[in-house]
């Protein structure tokens, strides 16, 4: 059983930065991709950032630029850095793992953007 905890949640301005980190409890390496998803209020789980075993990213339009997925293998964490925040990036935002046979979800972390 593989576990995703996410953390880094939190209330900022508009205009400010966060780092969400997802947490895995065994090795990085063992998954095909590694996804943030949101859900905003009132809306659809939506992806947001995928990143590749080789290393290829690709971002939702609406946070290109502004947001970064990354990874640490020896520390097996995803990480979503998040900046120039709008109050429309207010969700709840999750991290996923998948395999070919298997997809794995975290709890979710939540981030508000208010001024």
């Amino acid at each position: 059983q593989v576990q995703l905890v996410e953390s880094g949640g939190g209330l900022v301005q508009p205009g400010e930065s966060l780092r969400l980190s997802c947490a895995a409890s065994r090795s990085i390496f063992s998954f095909d991709a590694i996804r943030w998803h949101r859900q905003r209020p009132g809306k659809q789980r939506e992806l947001v950032a995928t990143v590749t075993t080789p290393g290829t990213t690709n971002y939702a339009d609406s946070v290109k630029g502004r947001f970064t997925i990354s990874r640490d293998y020896a520390k097996n964490m995803v990480y979503l850095q998040m900046n120039s925040l709008k109050p429309e990036d207010t969700a709840v935002y999750y991290c996923n793992a998948a395999t070919v046979r298997f997809n794995y979800w975290g709890q979710g972390t939540q981030v508000n953007v208010s001024s």
